[in-house]
């Protein structure tokens, strides 16, 4: 009985197999050779079947890679790929699929073993290939570029692009190139970047692959947006011109996470945390590491212009050590030091300044997040009133002071490296400096149509006008306040609370850490309260509304509150108990009636204040009429407390009351009365009272002394 004829041979094979069964040999002879034939035929087309598989896995991730941007898909292809090639021991597939493994970005395996494995396979492949090939090369740009970048240096990248550069393979020069330009986004290198990103636009013609193409343009988008360009709309439309004619997932990811930068710049912050939730979805579907980190920090940002940072602190706390963040993303431990400190919790925010600041913070890897990074060691040292810190946070930033302070690729954006710098000053007692920079920080975010930093420009500008005090600084100061308002009211953006809110004032340079002397009314110790910020204190129907550190409390009204309330809206100014007394208690309860006397207002602010009320009460019903319920709530809140003013000043029958000189019976009314209220404050939030505890000092004279 004849062997049967395997149904898979070439055609080759299928020759020898006929001609052996019609030779004359026949018999076993002929068996034998038959079934000899048909085993190499097997192994044959196996091979064969092996090889096919190996091209079309290469092919497919290939495809995914850098026609589609789908990298989750891409890392499943290659991975096969290199198993196949591995098998098949077929070096140059190796590379080629090890290659295709490492990714689109650099850093991409974040995980430690990840990492190792893609670094071992890497190292493997080079072994085996000629050092002078051109595969051999890609892979020492790609491990040279994943150490460099790990280590937040560059030296090793750019010697291999110049022998790519040297080399006469466009596939190699493209890859190099864009490999540099990831180890290259520290705020020092944005010339550098730019000429990179038009030398990879021009090198993907050679190419021939869309990635290339896109990447350069891409590359070129982000650095104008880091470098401030006026012009960086332009880039980015023409980007997206290329991805309406064939979607890139990973491209498109990070055009979604530029998409919800422009909203924060332009204020639409409730639009912002909506693209955020899309561009979150749009780096999932691209398969990219960084899809919930980015959206994380997109929302740090929404939270941080909103007053609402602190609500984040239980999400910063887990992430901050997360193994899925960059090596050289110190962000997530800048902004837990912020929210530490404005939560009062001055252990963890001193912790996290400590750990980033290491030896010296200029070891700090200068990466796309190293701005927005310092703009958190910036505030959250003005919190802990953290002098030297600030002044070496302020040294290191002065070289990029005109630059925008973006994080990531385009992630998002704190507005200038000014404001920055005028914190650091104003913390580290430096006033005339402050100014300068703030001055620069409101005109550059109004360049950057960056409209909540444009706000906190004006206010911290205001504050560094408040403390100071030069001839026509509160003016200045006012006129800040005026505008931010005005901005705020126009893009529906919460406005500046109060005159003096603003960063904590400047610790002394000259010694930052030395220890409080007791307090008094002349010598006041610095609060041991996490924040500097001035509180506020103002009426909210029947009760009173106690803000502090972006903490707000509601507390019945009193005539402690009352007095508080005073102190409050005169930071560091000492006023007569008396005058307190008098002008604030109820009516016929006054101490005293035989002294020398004095208005609480004289007659002709009664009169400027009711005119104003009158005024404002028909400005109200147009806006009302109007529909502008945002400038509505402004003018009530003027009118109420103007209301408040008069009744206060108001004797029996609409006398004037007048403050009589009674000094020792004051001094006891009014520190019974203001320390009832600082219990009252201190039972409902306290954090809130802990701050007034150590800042409010009572005696012959009361005052409110913020740090």
């Amino acid at each position: 009985m004849s062997a049967p004829m395997p149904e898979r041979l070439d055609g080759r094979i299928r020759r020898e197999y006929i001609g052996l069964m019609t030779s004359e040999a026949g018999g076993g002879m002929a068996t034998r050779g038959l079934e000899l034939v048909a085993d190499q035929a097997v192994a044959d087309q196996a091979v064969a079947d092996q090889a096919g598989e190996l091209a079309a896995a290469l092919a497919a991730g290939a495809r995914a890679q850098h026609a589609d941007g789908d990298l989750q898909a891409s890392r499943r292809d290659f991975d096969r790929a290199y198993r196949l090639a591995e098998q098949a021991s077929d070096v140059p597939a190796m590379a080629l699929a090890a290659l295709g493994l490492a990714g689109l970005w650099v850093g991409e395996r974040r995980a430690v073993t990840g990492a190792a494995q893609l670094e071992a396979r890497l190292q493997h492949v080079l072994a085996l290939l000629d050092s002078h090939g051109s595969l051999a090369l890609r892979l020492r740009a790609r491990l040279a570029g994943e150490a460099d970048y790990f280590r937040g240096e560059h030296a090793a990248i750019l010697a291999v692009l110049d022998e790519a550069r040297a080399a006469a393979d466009p596939v190699l020069l493209a890859e190099a190139l864009s490999i540099a330009h990831h180890c290259l986004l520290g705020p020092g290198h944005v010339t550098l970047r730019r000429e990179l990103a038009v030398e990879l636009i021009k090198a993907s013609f050679a190419t021939q692959r869309r990635s290339d193409l896109l990447m350069g343009l891409l590359w070129q988008t982000v650095d104008s947006y880091s470098d401030g360009d006026p012009h960086a709309g332009r880039l980015l439309s023409e980007l997206r011109d290329h991805l309406r004619e064939r979607n890139h997932l990973a491209v498109g990811f990070v055009v979604s996470a530029i998409d919800v930068m422009l909203a924060i710049r332009a204020g639409r912050l409730t639009e912002a945390e909506s693209l955020a939730a899309i561009c979150a979805s749009a780096g999932a579907a691209a398969g990219d590491v960084d899809h919930e980190w980015w959206s994380g920090a997109q929302l740090v940002t929404i939270r941080w212009y909103q007053g609402r940072l602190v609500e984040l602190l239980p999400t910063l706390r887990d992430r901050a050590n997360s193994p899925g963040l960059s090596a050289v993303d110190n962000s997530s431990a800048a902004a837990l030091a912020v929210a530490a400190a404005l939560d009062g919790d001055r252990h963890t925010a001193a912790s996290s300044l400590a750990a980033l600041s290491g030896d010296d913070l200029a070891h700090l890897p200068a990466s796309s997040s190293w701005l927005v990074t310092m703009n958190g060691i910036v505030e959250a040292a003005s919190l802990l009133r953290d002098a030297a810190l600030a002044q070496r946070a302020y040294e290191l930033l002065r070289p990029y002071a005109g630059l925008p302070m973006v994080g990531g690729l385009g992630v998002t954006c704190f507005g200038s490296a000014h404001q920055a710098l005028g914190v650091a000053a104003l913390t580290s007692g430096q006033l005339d400096r402050a100014v300068d920079h703030l001055r620069a920080a409101v005109q550059h975010n109004l360049a950057l149509a960056h409209w909540p930093a444009v706000l906190a420009s004006r206010q911290r500008l205001a504050q560094a006008y408040a403390l100071r005090r030069y001839p026509g600084d509160a003016d200045a100061g006012r006129r800040e306040l005026e505008l931010a308002m005005s901005e705020a009211t126009a893009l529906g953006l919460k406005a500046p609370d109060a005159p003096q809110a603003g960063p904590s004032s400047p610790s002394s340079p000259s010694s930052p850490s030395s220890p409080s002397s007791p307090s008094s009314p002349s010598s006041p110790s610095s609060p041991s309260s996490p924040s500097g910020t001035f509180a506020q204190c103002r009426r909210a129907g029947r009760k009173w509304s106690v803000a502090w550190s972006q903490r707000s409390v509601l507390i019945e009204d009193s005539i402690g509150m009352a007095h508080l309330a005073v102190l409050i809206a005169n930071p560091r100014q000492e006023i007569q108990a008396a005058d307190l007394v008098t002008g604030l208690v109820a009516l016929g309860r006054a101490i005293g009636d035989g002294a020398a006397a004095h208005p609480v207002l004289d007659h002709e602010a009664i009169v400027e204040y009711r005119n104003r009320v009158q005024l404002l009460e028909a400005e109200i019903d147009q806006l009302d009429a109007g529909d502008d319920s945002a400038r509505a709530a402004l003018a009530r809140a003027e009118r109420d407390w103007l209301v408040a003013e008069l009744i206060r000043a108001a004797g029996f029958g609409g006398r004037t009351r007048s403050f009589p000189d009674q000094g020792e019976r004051a001094r006891v009314a009014a520190g019974k009365a203001i320390r009832r209220a600082l219990v009252r404050i201190a039972d409902a939030d306290p954090v809130i009272g802990e701050h007034l505890r150590q800042t409010v000092h009572t005696g012959v004279r009361c005052s409110y002394w913020p740090a």
